[in-house]
């Protein structure tokens, strides 16, 4: 039986040999994050991919990132480790329901988050992700109505941001941000009060969160951040204690980065069990076999680059 430090070695050789570039997503296990050349969110893998000029690009992330990845690199070869490493959020909407969602507001602009299906992504006029979702729906006219989906939360999280008025919000949710309730980040104020906290916006708590700080009772303590921005707030800050209200794989790196400051999950269990699928030694086999390769129709591809395109050029 091959030993960790075994499958690291022959996955680095192997990267090098076929010219490969791995992606690893923040939420991944810590020995995927150890053999990843990038370790990100959507948004900068997305960049990545888009820049690399490798052969292959492995993505160890859920199944709609690296088909992200084909999309904008339709000349190189996209992996996945695990097939079945799929996304609760991206499965709660399909194009035949945007399809009839659309068809009751024709005018309207559809902005769809990155965490979302090709068809999907083809069907939509921008793409966004959590760090720059705000930026894309202000750069959209203000009498247009637009149509946000697939996340409640996160759509909730704009509106107040960009204080829209016609926009519509699809109710579809990710099973682990969810589950993060308003009464859990008020549980741990109460414990932690000195700490900085750091929330995605796709959680349960972020309505609740955004109150808070609206009425100043959290004053500069709570941060609403992708898991990007999370990072680099964790860098920059003068705290030395974090609440991190998202994955918990994301803490692996936290520490990694700043080995000196303290990062507490709001939610020991609030783990994606589709984001833990991929490990070494489905990595091996992903680039000694050249599998499993992500490909998307041309013309679902087409379409859906135009709004990922438009994504990416909006910070």
């Amino acid at each position: 039986m091959m030993l960790e430090a075994d499958y690291k070695h022959r996955v680095l050789s192997l990267k090098k040999e076929k010219n490969a570039v791995i992606l690893a997503h923040n939420y991944q296990l810590p020995e995927v994050q150890d053999v990843a050349d990038v370790i990100g969110d959507s948004l900068a893998l997305s960049r990545t991919a888009a820049q690399s000029d490798a052969d292959t690009i492995v993505f160890c992330g859920v199944h709609f990132m690296a088909e992200t990845a084909a999309i904008i690199c339709p000349d190189k070869q996209v992996l996945i480790p695990d097939p079945d490493a799929g996304c609760s959020l991206a499965a709660s909407i399909n194009a035949r329901e945007l399809k009839s969602w659309i068809a009751e507001h024709h005018d309207a602009v559809v902005v769809s988050y990155v965490n979302t299906t090709a068809e999907v992504k083809a069907l939509s006029d921008y793409c966004c992700t959590s760090s720059n979702a705000v930026n894309v729906v202000n750069s959209i006219p203000s009498n247009r109505e637009i149509l946000f989906l697939p996340d409640m939360f996160l759509g909730s999280y704009v509106a107040k941001m960009t204080k829209r008025k016609n926009m519509y919000i699809w109710p579809g949710e990710c099973h682990v941000h969810a589950d993060i309730k308003a009464q859990d980040i008020n549980e741990m104020f109460k414990n932690f009060n000195n700490a900085d906290f750091l929330v995605h916006p796709e959680c349960g708590c972020t309505s609740t969160t955004l109150y808070h700080i609206a009425t100043g009772e959290l004053e500069k303590s709570a941060h609403i951040l992708s898991t990007e921005g999370m990072m680099k707030h964790a860098s920059a800050s003068p705290a030395k204690q974090f609440v991190v209200a998202t994955e918990t794989g994301i803490l692996y790196r936290m520490k990694k980065e700043n080995p000196h400051k303290q990062f507490i999950p709001i939610k020991k269990d609030a783990i994606c069990k589709y984001m833990k699928l991929i490990n070494l030694e489905k990595i091996q086999n992903s680039l000694l076999n050249n599998v499993y390769q992500v490909k998307v129709p041309p013309k679902t591809a087409v379409k859906a680059r135009a709004a990922i395109e438009r994504m990416l050029a909006i910070s």
